[in-house]
């Protein structure tokens, strides 16, 4: 079942601005936290010398900003990245809140990223870092929606066929013939949510859900 939001119901449920749930999901895997960290101190910290150098000059205080702005990128590039994702679900002009069920269900490998490493002899070897996803097949009465993928939990393997499944679905088009995109999803049987990315704020889903369905 499709239900169509109301204006601004949209945008009730997908902040402008992260949340700590976003802000978290988007600082990303541990080697993606090191990458953030190493440019903001190396950046920080080379702009902000060249600014001690630049003590007389009329740049002193861009120089200055730049470092502060190079030391700050571990927090405003997970927000900024956030806020991105946010914006593109915001912008499709039709949602529609579905109520529907997993019908089908499978694993999949995927690679994170890879690395040379050197091994005991001494000789560089490709290093590939995996992950487990879930792959979940939507469908109500009206027939197939889509697919959700989110990285693997263990409390994952209780979702069965059958299994009742709530989510937000974004298109381009009033009738929603095609859909554009779908939000993470709550399972109010399981009392869990699953999804790649937090899109929405959970109080107000379910909430809305409970009015809107219960």
């Amino acid at each position: 079942m499709l239900l169509p939001l109301k204006q601004g119901e949209l945008q009730k449920l997908i902040p402008a601005v992260a949340t700590g749930n976003q802000f978290s999901s988007a600082l990303g895997t541990p080697p993606r936290i090191l990458q953030r960290l190493m440019i903001s101190s190396i950046g920080g910290v080379i702009t902000l010398l060249i600014s001690q150098s630049q003590v007389a000059s009329q740049f002193y205080s861009l120089w200055l900003v730049s470092g502060v702005v190079f030391l700050l990128y571990i927090l405003w590039g997970p927000i900024v990245e956030a806020g991105r994702r946010n914006s593109r679900l915001r912008r499709y002009p039709y949602a529609a809140l579905f109520d529907g069920k997993v019908v089908d269900i499978y694993i999949q490998e995927k690679i994170e990223n890879r690395h040379e490493q050197a091994n005991r002899m001494g000789e560089l070897e490709l290093v590939e870092n995996r992950r487990t996803w879930m792959f979940l097949e939507l469908e109500d009465e009206e027939g197939y929606l889509g697919k959700l993928k989110f990285p693997m939990e263990k409390k994952y393997k209780y979702i069965r066929n059958g299994t009742r499944i709530r989510c937000l679905v974004l298109s381009e088009t009033k009738d929603f013939i095609r859909v554009s995109a779908l939000s993470d999803a709550w399972l109010p049987d399981e009392r869990f949510w699953v999804g790649e990315y937090p899109y929405l704020l959970r109080p107000a889903f379910e909430e809305l859900c409970q009015y809107r369905l219960n």
